[in-house]
């Protein structure tokens, strides 16, 4: 589904990925993880239409999309959240998602609806009606996740969307997934300091070290690589 060639972006003499390529299988749940400052949230930047590589492609569905504006990204399929979430805080939690609601739906009645599936569905039924400024971190958490869905996206980027959560929180997001992409077949890259998530849910993991690709594979095989232990994990050992 998604396919990044050889991207590269530099800021002045600071380079936040090289020539970095790896492709997104359709229907599974791939990971990109690595320390700080690996250049992760700037793929997630890039693919989003945010920011253009400085060299390389981006293809997604068959057309490139490298060039595009972040609202074009969106209406080509890609929904994306952020680790900094910033919920419209005088709209209701209902509203802030009828917002995403809107790119597909033909008219209010039909963004509602479908809104109000999707907050029922990240078990924020009781709080529809509430200010978004009065949410928890972990409910705004689920609000900026809800309001991507809500766009109805072919490929959801998750960044960093457990950081704050409680490991019973997590298990709960992470079955939430594991059904949104087994019944609709949507396609999830994601971003995650959590290895709770990382192990449980994705298909295929790719790390990152200053700004290169240095592993990719199965879970359980990238969590035993050398390179990954001692630049990510720590060299104690694999994540539990």
């Amino acid at each position: 589904m998604l396919e990044l060639r050889a991207i590269s972006k530099r800021y002045g003499g600071v380079v936040a990925t090289d020539d970095v390529t790896l492709d997104v299988v359709r229907g599974e749940v791939h990971a990109l993880i690595g320390p700080n400052g690996a250049g992760k949230t700037t793929i997630f930047n890039m693919i989003a239409g945010v920011y253009a590589p400085d060299a390389g492609e981006i293809v997604f569905d068959g057309e490139p999309i490298h060039g595009l504006r972040p609202h074009q990204v969106c209406a080509a399929g890609i929904g994306r959240t952020f680790q900094i979430v910033k919920p419209f805080a005088g709209l209701t939690v209902l509203d802030n998602v009828m917002v995403g609601a809107f790119l597909r739906s033909e008219n209010a009645q039909a963004a509602r609806k479908l809104a109000g599936d999707i907050v029922e569905r990240l078990g924020l039924g009781p709080k529809r009606d509430l200010p978004a400024s009065s949410l928890t971190l972990p409910d705004r958490k689920r609000l900026e996740v809800a309001r991507a869905l809500a766009t109805r996206p072919k490929l959801l980027l998750l960044d960093e969307v457990m950081a704050g959560l409680r490991p019973t929180e997590i298990d709960t997001m992470v079955a939430t997934f594991r059904d949104l992409v087994r019944e609709t077949g949507l396609t999830i890259l994601l971003t995650e300091h959590v290895m709770r998530t990382v192990m449980a849910l994705s298909d295929r993991v790719v790390v990152l070290n200053y700004g290169q690709k240095i592993a990719e594979g199965a879970p359980d095989a990238v969590a035993r690589d050398p390179r990954v232990l001692e630049s990510y994990l720590g060299s104690a050992g694999a994540p539990t």
